[in-house]
C-alpha cells in the first residue's frame, strides 16, 4: 500500500514535489488555499500559472480549501511563501497532530519576528518533528526529472524523510544544522537580487563572481554567529543553492534583480509578477537579523537600500566596490 503524504501549498514548488513523489508511487494530496484554483488544477491536471507543461499524475488528489483528515498521512510538507506561512498554519494549527512530521519547503525570514519557516511552523502547530528540505532545487527541473540534490535538516524524522523523498534523480543528504540550512536558503535569494542587478547593468561576469564569493562569506559570518556550522554554507544548501539561484533562468529573484538593474522600480516589478519573490521580503528581515547579531552584511544592506529606500542600483554597487580595503 502506497504511503500517503500531504503538501500544503499548490504553487510551483509544492506542485513539483507532488509530481516527484507521485511518480515514485506515493499517494499525494495537494492542498490549494482557494477553491477555484483547486478546481482548475483538477480540471486541467496542470498548474498553468506556476508550473506549465507538466502534467499532474493521477495519484495526486487535489483538495482545498477544506482540510483533509491528517490521520491518513505519514508526513506533511509546507510549501507556502514565508509571508503567508503563519496565516495558513495558524488556521491549521488546532487540527494538526503533534506526532505528524512537518517538513518546510519554504525559504525566507519573517519580517515581523525574524523567525525562520520551521520556527513559525513550530509556533503554529506544536508539531514535535519539524524539518527543512532545502538546496539547489528549482521546481521546473525537479518536475522534468533532471538530477537534483538537496539537504534534509532536523531531528526525529530525518532518515525517514531522506528515504521518503529520494529517487534515482532526486538525492537527499542529511544534516543536523537546521539554522545553517534555513539561513542559507533565505539569504541566497537576497544575493540573487544583487546578481540580477549586475546583469541588468551589464557589469560582467567578474563582478558576479566576486558578488557570489563575498555573498557566501557574509552569509556564513552571520550563520556562525547564530550557532550554525561554517561548513554548511559551502555545501548544497549554501553555495550550491546560491549558484543556482544567481545563474538559472528559472530564478525569480535573479530575474527580479535584472529588471531593477535595467531601471524598473522594485514595487512596479513586484506588482507585475504572479510568483512570489522571496528575496524582496527577506532583504529587510535579513538586514535586521544581521544587526541584531552585530554582523556586517554589506551586500544585503545595499540590496535593502535599493528595494526599500530608493537607492540607485548602480551607485549601490559602486559603494560596495569602494568600501575600505581589507584582507579577504
Amino acid at each position: 500500500m502506497a504511503e500517503n503524504v500531504l503538501i500544503i501549498g499548490a504553487g510551483g514548488w509544492g506542485t513539483a514535489m507532488a509530481v516527484l513523489l507521485a511518480r515514485k508511487g506515493l499517494a499525494v494530496t495537494l492542498w490549494a488555499r482557494r477553491a477555484e484554483f483547486a478546481n482548475e488544477l483538477r480540471r486541467t491536471r496542470e498548474n498553468l500559472p506556476f508550473l506549465p507543461g507538466i502534467g499532474i499524475p493521477a495519484n495526486v488528489a487535489i483538495v482545498g480549501p477544506e482540510l483533509p483528515d491528517f490521520s491518513e498521512f505519514v508526513c506533511c510538507f509546507a510549501a507556502v511563501p514565508t509571508r503567508y506561512l503563519r496565516e495558513v498554519f495558524s488556521k491549521i494549527g488546532k487540527a494538526y497532530p503533534a506526532t505528524l512530521p512537518l517538513v518546510s519547503l519554504t525559504k525566507g525570514i519573517e519580517q515581523e519576528t525574524l523567525l525562520f519557516p520551521t520556527q513559525i511552523l513550530k509556533q503554529c502547530t506544536g508539531a514535535k518533528n519539524v524539518l527543512s528540505l532545502s538546496g539547489p532545487s528549482h521546481g521546473e527541473e525537479v518536475a522534468q526529472g533532471l538530477p537534483t540534490s538537496v539537504v534534509v535538516a532536523g531531528d526525529g524524522f530525518g532518515k525517514e524523510l531522506q528515504k521518503l523523498v529520494s529517487t534515482p534523480t532526486f538525492r537527499a543528504y542529511l544534516t543536523d544544522d537546521l539554522i545553517g540550512v534555513e539561513l542559507g536558503g533565505a539569504a541566497k535569494n537576497v544575493v540573487a537580487i544583487a546578481a540580477g542587478g549586475l546583469e541588468g547593468l551589464h557589469l560582467g561576469d567578474n563582478a558576479k563572481a566576486a558578488l557570489l564569493a563575498r555573498g557566501i562569506a557574509e552569509i556564513a559570518r552571520l550563520g556562525v554567529k547564530m550557532g550554525a556550522q561554517e561548513r554548511t554554507f559551502f555545501g548544497l544548501s549554501g553555495v550550491g543553492d546560491l549558484y543556482t539561484t544567481c545563474a538559472s533562468p528559472y530564478g525569480r529573484n535573479r530575474g527580479f534583480g535584472v529588471r531593477i538593474g535595467r531601471g524598473e522600480k522594485p514595487a512596479d516589478v513586484i506588482a507585475s509578477m504572479e510568483m512570489e519573490v522571496e528575496g524582496y521580503n527577506t532583504a529587510k528581515a535579513l538586514v535586521a537579523l544581521a544587526r541584531k547579531h552585530g554582523i556586517e552584511m554589506p551586500i544585503a544592506e545595499q540590496v535593502e537600500r535599493v528595494l526599500y529606500h530608493g537607492a540607485d542600483p548602480h551607485k549601490a554597487l559602486l559603494d560596495l566596490m569602494n568600501r575600505t580595503l581589507k584582507a579577504e
